[in-house]
């Protein structure tokens, strides 16, 4: 399987099962392993940390990105981050479903994006299920928030720390809580031209 061949597969949502898919996956995220592993032992300067998450993602990272290590990858290369995005330290990124950071995205410490979910019935308790977390642009993730597969979080929106977002976040809302629910709705300036 190649790697162009796995983002197909996942971006159609098909489960993720069988020798070849897992033997795929396994060498990724020892690969990933192997790069995070290098980004969170020793000091880098903030230049080397994107040389680092390009490696990681296997593509360009903008020069306006920042992220303060630790940070935890499973597979890497499926992970999508805009201009100005800010992630703070001990962040986990489940992948392989795949991470979009829009534009001026902050993320707080400790925020897990999980893109994988197995079979609820026993004898399907071994296959994944991918789908993606897609963030808009400056959506604002508090500390130890935890946003699920297949969300999607509007432009302006924050979730509130210690959330677990299970559904869409509409644009310039405020959610929070387990599971995550409507705190406010965040009034917003015309825009002047």
């Amino acid at each position: 399987m190649t790697l162009q061949e796995f983002l197909q597969h996942t971006a159609e949502r098909k489960p993720l099962r069988g020798a070849e898919i897992g033997q795929f996956m396994n060498e990724m995220s020892d690969e990933a392993r192997r790069i995070t592993c290098q980004m969170n032992n020793a000091y880098h300067t903030p230049d080397e940390i994107r040389e680092l998450l390009a490696r990681l993602t296997g593509q360009p990272v903008p020069d306006t990105v920042r992220v303060f290590p630790p940070l935890y990858a499973d597979f890497g290369k499926n992970i999508h981050l805009g201009e100005n995005v800010f992630i703070n330290d001990c962040c986990h990124f489940q992948d392989h479903g795949g991470i979009t950071l829009g534009d001026g995205c902050q993320i707080g410490h400790g925020v897990v994006f999980a893109t994988l979910n197995h079979g609820l019935a026993p004898e399907d308790r071994q296959t994944t299920y991918p789908a993606p977390i897609v963030l808009g642009r400056n959506v604002w993730v508090g500390a130890n928030a935890t946003i699920l597969q297949g969300v999607t979080i509007g432009d302006n929106a924050v979730v509130a720390a210690g959330a677990v977002v299970t559904k869409d976040v509409a644009t310039n809302t405020v959610v929070g809580g387990v599971p995550a629910r409507l705190i406010h709705v965040i009034e917003t300036k015309p825009e002047t031209k």
